[in-house]
């Protein structure tokens, strides 16, 4: 089998199957490409395709795993490779062994609905406060993820809350099982149970599997980690592809020092680091050196490249974040005339999702095709539905829809029987829900509770209208947001807090808009603005998804992977990224990380974004450029001269001390 289209590292890491090898692999250096050619060499070097199993994180990348499999040899060798995710694994071998844990065959599998339903019900069942459901779901993952049952998270809770969770999960545990069924979490968390339970059932899989190839390894959690010790076991035949460079889902469980866990697990591994980068040119490779180089790194490595300096990486100061997304708009636009390069090679980059809403106005202002990757489009988002529906019914009284949608947001126990008495009453008097709920004929056919909670819900809608007679739509958006305490309920029903933080920065992100729009509008009544509003989402909802050729607008988390020609990071601000939450040592490095790989998708173009004013929670704030500007190599920057500037030497050397003080503290060694 002919490796001569490989360079050496790589040729290195292919032919490394007499003992664990770790593949260090750098942005854009092949290592997918290594992962599949290893697998043909394996079946080349007397392996059997049914011997060998690949893992990744998602179905896409197990599909284009095999694809390129595909390319080294026929269907008919290839038959019997295992290609699959972790959970997919997980499932195989919960279909043939979970019997011996306790379940019967034809086990469900629950999704995150299903989950949230039976932990509701059971915190009612064991008088447990229902309003923070949520919460439990993410920290009883977490907790699965980190291989935690549940009286070890009982044993190691410090507080109150942590306690009832775990008593939560302790019931939840025994539900599942009695109704049969498992969660996603369940399905790496069990096998490895099972695993240690049942030697013999182990000796069978390590059997089963002679050889073990795991990709983005940096990304596995400790339940992940544990399932791949044990299916290497005392042959140890394995090779893992990662970077700690690119690992930024710490908040999903990840933990990158699985990494550096592989060393002492498996002492006699081959470390492979792949340095050539074939993506970008030796600029943007610098820039990201320079800037990942203040991280503490498990292992060292650094990035080349043989595709030329390559232009400087152009730095734009924005006046604010309309100027901000309208600047990029039209460098979009003027390269692709002068240049006539297709949309698709145009990538926006953010932290947030929220932060698209400006740039997908003004693509659409400019008549640029594009596609909101890795998040709904903002009018999709269910905080942006939630209010949208309120400011609906305020103005439209015969909207059921609406009406229907935010009856219970926030939780107002109007149950299923109220809302069905609701509807069969408006329809035999042939009004609309709004009207029929404040009629006698409904009101005293309802018990004393539900007519309490009704009313309590009508009233609120008749205040919000009455002040829509007097005040401006923001002013009123914005009374809409306290009264309901809305805030609260996003940290009640998302699965963390940064969800939920996310969630609120949407909020306040369309009570600016709508403030936006007040300016530039006559007629500035609340009926004006949500029929505009209105009106942009059926446009936005109407936008061709499967749309090829169009600007890709993306979080930086969704974008791992990708590559692009041009790139755009767009809001390289304080507060942004880094982001306001994660500003402990442990969290900056996170988020240099996070910029890093923001760097590392761009070909041949790099630019960076900030604005110095942006409207947030309603009021104008001066934004400062992120710090990581600071860390990049001046020289190799265009547009940041005015910006560096301001900075004397002192302030720079300061910078620097802040920088080290981070590591010291994250590495336990400060003063």
């Amino acid at each position: 089998m002919n490796l001569q289209d490989l360079n050496k590292p790589q040729q290195q890491a292919v032919k490394c199957i007499d003992r664990p090898c770790l593949v260090l692999a750098g942005a854009g250096s092949g290592k997918t490409g290594v992962i599949t050619r290893k697998i043909a060499w394996l079946i080349h070097q007397g392996y059997a395709a049914p011997q060998i199993c690949a893992v990744t994180f998602t179905n896409k990348a197990a599909r284009e795993m095999r694809q390129r499999v595909n390319r080294f040899m026929d269907n008919k060798t290839m038959q019997g490779l295992k290609i699959s995710t972790f959970h997919s694994l997980g499932q195989r071998i919960l279909f043939q062994e979970s019997h011996r844990l306790g379940y019967r065959r034809g086990f469900s599998i629950m999704d995150s609905r299903d989950v949230e339903t039976c932990l509701d019900g059971l915190a009612h069942r064991i008088d447990q406060d229902n309003d923070t459901i949520k919460l439990s779901m993410y920290q009883i993952s977490r907790w699965k993820n980190d291989f935690i049952d549940p009286e070890t998270a009982f044993s190691s809770a410090d507080n109150p809350t942590l306690q009832a969770q775990a008593r939560l999960y302790a019931e939840y545990q025994q539900q599942l099982l009695a109704c049969n069924a498992m969660d996603f979490d369940d399905l790496i968390m069990l096998p490895v149970q099972l695993f240690r339970a049942h030697a013999e059932v182990l000796n069978q899989w390590q059997d089963r599997i002679r050889y073990l190839l795991i990709d983005e390894y940096q990304d596995t959690n400790t339940s992940q980690y544990e399932l791949v010790k044990a299916l290497c076991g005392v042959r140890q035949k394995l090779t893992v592809v990662g970077d700690d460079d690119q690992s930024i889902y710490a908040w999903r469980g990840a933990r990158p020092e699985n990494l550096q866990r592989l060393q002492h697990d498996f002492p006699s591994i081959e470390l492979v680091k792949l340095e050539q980068n074939y993506r970008s040119t030796s600029r943007i490779l610098g820039a990201a050196n320079q800037l990942i180089a203040n991280n503490q790194h498990l292992f060292e490595k650094k990035l080349w490249s043989a595709s030329g300096a390559g232009d400087p990486i152009r730095v734009f100061p924005c006046k604010n974040a309309e100027d901000e997304a309208d600047r990029v708009a039209v460098d979009i636009l003027s390269r692709r005339f002068q240049e006539n390069t297709p949309c698709r090679e145009f990538a926006i980059l953010y932290r947030s999702n929220f932060q698209s809403r400006n740039y997908e106005k003004a693509l659409r202002d400019h008549s640029i095709p594009y596609q909101v990757a890795g998040g709904n489009a903002f009018f999709e988002r269910r905080e942006i539905k939630d209010i949208m529906a309120y400011l609906r019914l305020l103005t439209n009284p015969d909207d059921d829809q609406a009406l229907l949608r935010i009856i219970n947001v926030p939780r107002r126990e109007i149950g299923t029987t109220s809302i069905k008495a609701l509807a069969t009453y408006a329809g035999s008097r042939k009004r609309s829900l709004d009207v029929a709920m404040r009629e006698l004929g409904l009101l005293e056919s309802l018990g004393n509770r539900a007519r309490i909670r009704l009313s309590g819900f009508n009233d609120l809608i008749e205040e919000l209208r009455h002040q829509a007679q007097q005040d401006d739509a923001m002013t009123v958006c914005r009374s809409l947001v306290s009264k309901l305490d809305y805030a609260d309920w996003l940290y009640e029903t998302s699965t963390s807090a940064k969800q939920a933080e996310s969630a609120i920065e949407n909020v306040m992100e369309l009570i600016s808009w709508i403030g936006n729009l007040q300016k530039d509008r006559d007629d500035q009544s609340l009926d004006a603005i949500v029929s505009h509003l209105s009106l942009m989402s059926i446009l936005e909802n109407n936008e061709d998804n499967k749309q090829q050729d169009a600007v890709q607008l993306t979080t930086i988390h969704a974008a791992k992977g990708l590559e692009f020609e041009h790139v755009y990071l767009a809001g390289f601000e304080e507060d942004s990224l880094p982001h306001h939450q994660s500003q402990d040592a442990e969290g900056i490095e996170e988020e240099r990380r996070l910029a890093y790989v923001g760097i590392t998708r761009a070909a041949t173009s790099l630019t960076l974004t900030y604005a110095k004013i942006r409207q947030k929670f309603g009021e104008l704030l001066q934004c400062e450029p992120s710090r990581f500007l600071y860390e990049l190599p001046e020289a190799d920057l265009e547009g940041a001269e005015h910006t560096l500037s301001k900075l004397s030497d002192g302030e720079k050397h300061q910078r620097g001390l802040d920088t080290f003080a981070d590591l010291k503290a994250l590495l336990g060694t400060a003063d």
